[in-house]
């Protein structure tokens, strides 16, 4: 039987193999969990088991979306926590970089450079994933994180978080953070929240990744 050229793969330019021998492909389809909405917000905290929200070994990859996260004090950053206790305590040790470039509205600057007082080391308070984000009306950060393997009793818990700001003194901001969770305790909640204020407005949603 002749397969249609629909269901045939080119290995290597050298010959076609039929689509159904390499059995079932892997999507790596995005599947909405959560979304939490800011509105005068201290902390907004994603805790598996609690309000519909799945942080465990469903699955070995979550996503953070961050949208228009507008401080209500100037001068804020975000900060994420992490807890293997479902949220009764957020004491997870985290180790991370950090770095930025940026540019100035009135073309005054622009630059690209390593911020070690936003890096961490073995610290408690929280990982820094902006950075002096402004609280004009129109001002906000809008990025997003992942999470790998939350749910492992093997291996520490790596981040990864990119995010663009519009900062207090009017430039923007693309910033790089990553880092891990120094625990082989599974991470079943994660907290985010302002180092200062609370955070006025914005979404956050988290997605699970097969």
């Amino acid at each position: 039987m002749t397969l249609p050229a629909s269901s045939l793969i080119t290995l290597n330019n050298r010959g076609v193999r039929s689509v159904s021998a390499f059995g079932s492909i892997h999507t790596g389809s995005m599947v909405f969990i959560k979304k939490l909405t800011a509105s005068s917000s201290a902390t907004l905290s994603f805790v598996n088991g609690s309000s519909d929200v799945v942080l465990d070994s469903t699955y070995k990859e979550y996503v953070f979306t961050f949208k228009d996260i507008h401080p209500g004090t100037n001068d804020a950053d975000t900060l994420m926590l992490a807890s293997s206790d479902t949220g009764s305590t957020y004491d997870k040790v985290a180790t991370g970089s950090f770095f930025q470039s940026f540019n100035q509205e009135s073309d005054g600057g622009s630059g690209v450079g390593y911020l070690t007082s936003k890096d961490i080391q073995e610290g408690t308070g929280g990982v820094p994933l902006d950075h002096s984000v402004g609280n004009d009306n129109d001002q906000s950060s809008a990025g997003f994180i992942h999470l790998f393997n939350p749910s492992s009793t093997t291996f520490i818990k790596h981040y990864q978080a990119r995010f663009n700001i519009y900062h207090a003194v009017d430039n923007s901001q693309d910033i790089y953070a990553g880092g891990y969770f120094n625990t082989t305790s599974a991470i079943d909640a994660i907290q985010f929240k302002k180092d200062t204020g609370n955070i006025d407005a914005g979404d956050i949603c988290l997605y699970g990744i097969l």
